[in-house]
């Protein structure tokens, strides 16, 4: 029960590793906010939470609007009284998306997320804000007969999600605000579906993982526990690389 007696708010809750994330967060004792756009799959996350004995809500948000990202917030502080952790996940990529559309929900989402929460965290007298980065935010790529290797502007939004976190960590620790990010590798998640349907890029993927398996959305979810608990007590303005050795060829 490592978040026992904490509030928490999950950005991108309604499937993948949000949703990992957030069914962990609930069965170690936190307070849940299941935040996502598709409001029907956040609730649905949220109704698991409370079967299995937890304490869960769930809101509909649109991380590209700054509005948005607030009222979350808002809610979350007016459920339970604080925002301990916030989890700022909500992501989307794919050549179907625009630069536009891809920064406005990578980049500009999470910025929205660690600017308001930090505000709230100051107020209460700490806190720990997670962001999701992704290994496309430490390194380039070349994919076959896919130009751009992750897409421009996905790899563009999360670097820029590395370098927030960075920032953000240094404004936060005198607030006792730890801020942090993860850098996943490929995780098998909808987010990946165009992948899966190309095999010459699923092996490409595979093959370059030097663990030689696409990660599960559970193995994210434990690497945000950590970073959201005390165990990561003394880490703040880092990344955890999560990504079966892709970067470390």
């Amino acid at each position: 029960m490592k978040l026992e007696g904490r509030t928490t708010l999950v950005t991108g809750a309604a499937s993948g590793i949000g949703r990992a994330i957030a069914v962990l967060f609930g069965r170690e004792g936190a307070s849940v906010m299941a935040s996502d756009i598709n409001e029907e799959g956040a609730r649905a996350v949220a109704a698991q939470i409370e079967d299995a004995g937890g304490e869960a809500r769930a809101i509909r948000t649109d991380t590209s609007r700054e509005a948005d990202v607030q009222a979350a917030i808002q809610a979350t502080v007016e459920a339970w009284g604080r925002l301990d952790v916030i989890v700022n996940n909500a992501g989307i990529g794919g050549p179907q998306y625009s630069w536009d559309q891809i920064v406005a929900v990578n980049q500009s989402g999470v910025f929205y997320g660690c600017l308001h929460a930090l505000a709230q965290m100051q107020r209460q007298g700490g806190g720990a804000i997670v962001n999701m980065a992704s290994m496309a935010g430490l390194v380039g790529a070349t994919a076959p007969g896919f130009p751009g290797g992750f897409g421009y502007p996905y790899i563009a939004a999360k670097h820029a999600v590395v370098g927030l976190t960075r920032q953000f960590g240094l404004d936060g620790a005198p607030h006792r605000v730890r801020v942090n990010a993860i850098c996943p590798g490929w995780i098998d998640t909808p987010l990946i579906g165009p992948l899966k349907d190309a095999q010459p890029l699923l092996d490409w993927a595979v093959q370059n993982t030097p663990l030689g398996r696409l990660g599960q959305p559970e193995e994210i979810a434990r690497a945000a526990l950590f970073l959201a608990s005390d165990d990561s007590s003394f880490m703040t303005g880092a990344y955890l690389v999560v990504d079966g050795g892709w970067t470390a060829r």
